[in-house]
């Protein structure tokens, strides 16, 4: 499912016209970023949490010369954990 698609589904399933659904989204879009920005947390109880985790510099293989090591610096990646409620409608007993 692209954007699109989705902003389609959001006005069917809420009562929105397109226009308002996309205004939605990219409200919600904007504001998980920039919560994730200051560092905090997003947590949607049921359907999962946004969070920063920071990673560690480390070395790794060039993979276009498999012998050369370089060093990857430490960054912050944004993580999507999954929820109870998510994980339960995607994997039915």
């Amino acid at each position: 499912m692209n954007k699109a698609e989705l902003v389609s589904s959001i006005a069917e399933k809420s009562n929105l016209t397109k226009k308002d659904a996309e205004a939605a989204l990219n409200g919600f879009i904007q504001s998980v970023e920039e919560a994730l920005s200051k560092g905090e947390k997003v947590q949607l109880v049921g359907f999962g949490t946004f969070e920063v985790r920071s990673r560690k510099a480390r070395e790794g293989r060039n993979p276009r010369n498999p012998e050369e090591v370089i060093k990857i610096p430490a960054s912050n990646a944004p993580v999507f954990k999954a929820g109870k409620g998510l994980k339960d409608i995607v994997n039915p007993k």
